[in-house]
């Protein structure tokens, strides 16, 4: 019989990556969502069970049908400006819907979970590349919110006996090579799809905040990391967390421990669309840090992860061949 898991958030981007990957590893991906920023065309692995992180009976009631033995949590708010302006919604949404959804786990004794957190926890950088054992200062709500989850997850193990892995992304990018499913946010925030946006004549320009930062161009620099790679990760994780029996909570990494500036993104962008993409200078954002890039090396020595798409051009078509088509 294969193996179910729960996947909460399973319609977005990362989460609908994750369930491919789940499928194609030989488990059967429940995607549980409410479809509030999710798409149920990207639910195309294993079926859709529609339902809030709060309505416990709805949760109870997938357990019970699909009796998975693990689960993958994507779901919650993501963009840092807005936690800024409208904590509460973060806080609601990524503390009070995932404590929810833990105690259902806890009553149904659904005990692996793979968590997405966020390279937003350590905050400001006080060195470069960032490893695990940064100090952890989020500079924002949302950071904070992934943070306070990760501390629920620890404390939740050493109770309860939970086994978690919390991984946390650098810049997600890129799409699913064969171009069935991709990232499409609203608003959109995120670097790539705004660029490549600019090159399909939907935007205008593309806003570069701030060229005065201690970086060669000036520009932000940041690591990005296929969302493929961030999905092989979570199986790897999964497995890791299946074959382990005693409780735990760790945390892993996620970046290709390079990084790209702003400037360097539009460029690879305009050589592989073989458009032009105007650019238009913006102040900083308030809480830009000048360059975050990843140490991934625990990811790769314990979990044996090994990144196939790393290079920009390579994130950058893939998300292209499906910005294209939406």
């Amino acid at each position: 019989m294969t193996d179910a898991i729960l996947v909460v958030g399973g319609a977005g981007y990362v989460g609908s990556h994750a369930c491919k990957a789940l499928d194609q590893a030989g488990f059967l991906p429940v995607t549980y969502d409410d479809l509030s920023t999710g798409f149920a065309s990207a639910v195309r692995w294993g079926p859709l069970v529609e339902g809030r992180m709060s309505d416990s009976a709805r949760l109870q009631a997938a357990i019970a049908e699909y009796k998975p033995v693990a689960a993958m949590l994507f779901a919650g708010s993501i963009a840092v400006g807005e936690s800024v302006a409208d904590p509460s919604k973060y806080y609601r949404n990524n503390v009070g819907g995932i404590l929810a959804l833990l105690e259902v786990f806890r009553a149904k004794d659904l005990n692996r979970l793979v968590f997405s957190s966020t390279a937003a926890v350590y905050g400001e950088p006080q060195s470069v590349p960032i490893h695990e054992d940064h100090p952890l200062r989020p500079t924002n709500p949302y950071g904070w919110t992934k943070l306070i989850i990760e501390q629920v997850l620890s404390d939740y193990a050493n109770a309860y006996g939970l086994r978690s892995t919390s991984l946390r992304y650098f810049n997600a990018a890129g799409g699913d090579p064969d171009g069935n499913i991709g990232e499409n946010h609203d608003p959109e925030t995120h670097l790539i799809p705004l660029v490549l946006d600019t090159a399909l004549g939907k935007r205008a320009q593309i806003d570069v905040f701030g060229d005065d930062y201690d970086t060669p161009d000036g520009t932000c620099v940041r690591d990005y990391i296929h969302v493929d790679d961030l999905a092989s990760a979570h199986i790897l994780a999964l497995r890791r967390i299946i074959a382990t029996q005693e409780g735990g909570a760790e945390a892993f990494n996620l970046g290709n421990g390079n990084g790209f500036s702003v400037r360097e993104v539009i460029e690879a962008a305009q050589s592989v669309t073989g458009k032009e993409i105007p650019t238009r200078m913006a102040p900083r954002r308030a809480g830009d840090p000048a360059i975050l890039i990843s140490s991934a090396e625990r990811a790769r020595e314990v979990l044996d992860w090994k990144p196939q798409r790393a290079n920009l051009e390579t994130q950058i078509a893939d998300a292209w061949k499906w910005r294209q088509n939406l």
